[in-house]
């Protein structure tokens, strides 16, 4: 069974950082894409970024290009690394299976960037 675990979210500043993780299992997650997707309230799913499974190729939303890096391990665990936050990255950060978040999704941790 698939399971996808998020964590790290939380309240910060603007201009702060957050380190999203995922922690994934039962599925072969180093052959897997995987991506990021948000959801702030009253909007629809926003797709962040994605890595691909074989090779490692990175994307991004243009919005969070050069603050957001993704990045995965051998120990099963999705990353997003959030540098410079603004308050329009306030949203639940989901992670999912497949490049496009086609797949299984997590149950999201929350981001508020306030001051």
């Amino acid at each position: 069974e698939v399971h996808l675990v998020e964590s790290g979210g939380g309240l910060v500043q603007p201009g702060g950082s957050l380190r999203l993780s995922c922690a994934a299992s039962g599925f072969a997650f180093g052959s897997t894409d995987m991506s990021w997707v948000r959801q702030a309230p009253g909007k629809g799913p926003e797709w962040v970024s994605a890595i691909k499974g074989a090779g490692g190729k990175i994307y991004y939303t243009d919005a969070v290009k050069g603050r957001f890096t993704i990045s995965r391990d051998n120990a099963q665990t999705l990353y997003l690394q959030m540098n410079n936050l603004k308050p329009e990255d306030a949203a639940v950060y989901y992670c999912a299976t497949g490049f496009k978040a086609g797949g299984y999704w997590g149950q999201g941790t929350q981001v508020t960037v306030s001051s």
